[in-house]
């Protein structure tokens, strides 16, 4: 299911398990799993990988990647086809995967010669990307009532939906904010004004979606499989470099008068 109306779908290179989660959420859509019980099996498949990792299993590794970027999908999917949007589904889902970002990038320090303070800032841009993707995806989905638990500005603490608890959303939104605050404070001081004016076009989203953590795990999955596990923090802290580039571009090439928003 669609989090956008066709005219606005781009592809999204980050978004490749949806297909495979599609058919986990419609398998599970009448049983009692819910989406928290799917962020659950990500977050397991996220430690096997890391696990693998430190095992040098590489191959078993990027299954386990790709697996977990499936099950990522597919929580959110399930929410969808069931109905039953949650604020705890959505903080788990986001803190469970910084979560696991930051233990895949220690495992990647654990089994080579990198400094750690190149994996440590490796994270940091890693994270950086992911948000500034995440920060334009939420501002076209919520201009299009494509979401509604997913918000552009973090500022407050959400009442909690009907059927989950407020003291687990309270919970969940103070790690989320300790975790993400200051990448969500980076990314609006860099680029405040990206929900004012017409829509971004499909193009520039689907070059952004190389910054979404789907895309960002395939790689992953296909270095270790290389035996380029060397390579990728300082791949990632490289890259790092396209968030003031894809930000330039937005400012300063897709002005209001020149967005179509057809693509």
């Amino acid at each position: 299911m669609s989090k956008l109306p066709e005219k606005h779908r781009f592809i999204d290179l980050s978004d490749y398990g949806r297909p495979a989660a599609t058919v986990i959420a419609n398998s599970l859509k009448n049983t009692s799993f819910t989406p928290v019980h799917v962020t659950i099996g990500f977050i397991i498949s996220g430690l096997f990988a890391v696990y693998c990792i430190v095992q040098e299993w590489y191959w078993l590794a990027a299954i386990f990647l790709i697996l977990k970027s499936v099950l990522d999908a597919a929580d959110g999917e399930l929410s969808r086809v069931k109905q039953k949007p949650s604020y705890t589904g959505r903080y788990l889902d986001s803190v469970a995967d910084i979560t696991l970002n930051a233990l895949i990038f220690i495992s990647l320090w654990y089994v080579t010669d990198i400094a750690s303070w190149i994996c440590f800032v490796a994270f940091l841009g890693f994270q950086l990307q992911g948000t500034l993707y995440n920060y334009y995806y939420v501002i076209l989905r919520n201009r299009f009532d494509g979401d509604t638990t997913s918000r552009v500005f973090e500022n407050a603490t959400p009442t909690a939906l009907k059927g989950e608890s407020q003291k687990h959303v309270n919970i969940l939104f103070f790690l989320y904010k300790m975790l993400y605050g200051a990448f969500d404070k980076t990314v609006y001081a860099l680029d405040s004004n990206a929900d004012e004016g017409k829509v971004l076009p499909n193009w520039f989203m689907t070059v952004v979606s190389t910054f979404g953590l789907g895309f960002q795990l395939l790689i992953i999955a296909v270095m270790l499989v290389l035996d380029l596990k060397a390579i990728i923090p300082p791949f990632f802290l490289a890259y790092t470099i396209m968030v003031p580039v894809f930000i330039g571009i937005r400012k300063h090439f897709l002005s209001p008068a020149q967005l179509s928003g057809n693509g």
